[in-house]
């Protein structure tokens, strides 16, 4: 249990100690742009694969599983940004989840296998 450490060292910190936000820090300000614009381009990156497998209707040496698990690990993210409300976190897992269920249903369509 001492991967729970984390939530109760996060309970500890006074609200006066934690970073304003939106940041007031130029530095942070363009830190929190990066992540917003690399939470929506990455899950965009796996477009090529999605295309790959239906037009050419081919998922040859695609693994299922791999593709699978990754869209079920998506859902604890979802969860956590949900219910910590935090819009980005959700936005970007939301968008992994459709992404990989795209290549993960193509793949079980156009016959990769289980692995």
């Amino acid at each position: 249990m001492k991967w729970l450490s984390h939530l109760y060292f996060r309970k500890r910190i006074s609200a006066d100690t934690l970073e304003p936000f939106p940041a007031k820090d130029l530095r942070l300000i363009i830190l929190d742009e990066i992540v917003l614009v690399v939470g929506v381009i990455g899950p965009l990156t796996t477009i090529p694969q999605i295309l790959k497998i239906f037009i050419l209707q081919d998922a040859t040496g695609v693994s299922t599983l791999s593709w699978g698990l990754s869209a079920l690990f998506d859902i604890p993210w979802i969860m956590y940004g949900i219910v910590h409300k935090e819009r980005p976190i959700t936005i970007a897992y939301t968008l992994w989840l459709i992404m990989n269920l795209a290549v993960f249903v193509g793949a079980l369509v156009y016959g990769a296998g289980a692995f």
